[in-house]
């Protein structure tokens, strides 16, 4: 690439590209947290959250990954010895897991094959069973298989019995439709690197009246997690607040507004759409079995280096994409379309993937995989 000018782009699940104009929200000059100003623009920024959330119940913000609300949400509906359901179908099911370990849960796990989806079916099952259980654990977007649940039909489940349901939606968030009172999810988490279009460094959480009820009885200890002290200074923060970060979410939840949720949705699809046709047009296998709108994880062919796709495609060709994680190390690599990603970002992924197989050695038709997508965009752009 040494004749060639190398522009770089993410096209990973996350950390994922950041708006210029949310980016300069960022160099704004930082004012002291506990003034009537700042607190006036967090009020703001947290009303708008519960938009993207399609709540009514207040939205609580850390200055913590998306894993720092998932150990909240574990730290204050989960007492020592309470049985517990957890779906583990890949890395982040498995982090729900660890998590409700290290506070001393009863659990009950619904253990698949990672790329296989949780049926509201086994929920209920696993709760007829179980009618002790206090909480349900899922990953809405499963980020290390690309797979979706049925978060929707999950709820009609659980709404109706004595449960709490907890969704992962670190990834999820703005790009599957997600309507938490409708639907009745008791509790979501997220982060704000993904859908959400900032840098890694904010962790967001909200929770309806039924899980409140049991975060009041959670005996586990807790400090800075304690949903409790929030709750009491909302809209304020109990503690010290990432203000400048505040400020870009402030103006990411403005540009989703004025895009329409709706819209963002759709925009997630056609892109997870044009993903899937090509790299079905290249001859290659998705893992998932319930592929969503945030990755598509894709099967390395055989005879295949798998580290070798994303270390080239980043290193000589300046394309960021993921492998895989945990037991899929090496098995498969993952192209995000999450955020602030546009039809030629994808076009461009997909160019330099089939760069990076040819050069592998993996037969096919040069172009096919770019072709593929490009029909899928050129219905939207040219209705053809």
């Amino acid at each position: 690439m040494g004749k060639f000018l190398k522009k770089h782009y993410i096209m990973a699940p996350g950390p994922t590209p950041v708006p210029n104009d949310i980016l300069t929200e960022g160099a704004k000059e930082t004012i002291h947290h506990r003034t009537p100003q700042f607190v006036s623009i967090m009020e703001e920024t947290l009303e708008s959250a519960k938009y993207v959330f399609q709540t009514k119940n207040n939205v609580y913000a850390f200055a913590s990954t998306g894993t720092g609300a998932m150990e909240a949400a574990v730290a204050n509906l989960v007492s020592p010895g309470d049985k517990v359901i957890v779906v583990v179908a890949g890395k982040f099911g498995e982090r729900w897991k660890e998590l409700c370990q290290a506070y001393g849960a009863d659990i009950v796990e619904i253990a698949l094959e990672w790329g296989d989806a949780v049926t509201p079916e086994q929920i209920e099952e696993a709760l007829n069973k179980n009618p002790d259980a206090k909480v349900v654990f899922t990953t809405y977007s499963e980020t290390s298989t690309g797979t979706v649940i049925d978060l929707e039909g999950i709820a009609r489940v659980t709404k109706e019995k004595d449960v709490v349901l907890v969704t992962d939606a670190v990834s999820a968030l703005g790009a599957e439709p997600l309507k938490m009172d409708e639907w009745g999810v008791d509790v979501v988490v997220t982060g704000s690197q993904k859908g959400l279009m900032l840098p890694p460094g904010l962790a967001l959480i909200s929770l309806n009246d039924k899980a409140w009820e049991l975060v009041e009885k959670s005996r586990s200890p807790r400090y800075y997690f304690d949903l409790r002290a929030y709750k009491k200074s909302y809209p304020d923060n109990p503690y010290t607040p990432a203000v400048n970060m505040i400020y870009m979410l402030r103006k990411a939840l403005q540009m989703i507004k004025e895009e329409g949720i709706e819209n963002v949705w759709e925009r997630h699809r056609i892109l997870g759409d044009a993903t899937r046709a090509a790299v079905k047009a290249l001859g290659l296998e998705l893992l998932s079995k319930r592929p969503g709108n945030v990755v598509t994880a894709v099967k390395v062919p055989e005879g295949i280096d798998g580290k070798q796709i994303p270390k080239i495609m980043r290193d000589k060709y300046g394309v960021s994409i993921a492998g895989g994680q945990g037991k899929l190390k090496g098995k498969i690599f993952r192209i995000a379309h999450l955020g602030y990603m546009s039809p030629f970002d994808t076009i461009t992924a997909i160019s330099a993937l089939e760069f990076t197989l040819k050069e592998l050695g993996y037969e096919f038709e040069l172009g096919a995989g770019v072709k593929a997508a490009e029909a899928v965009f050129a219905k939207e752009f040219i209705g053809e």
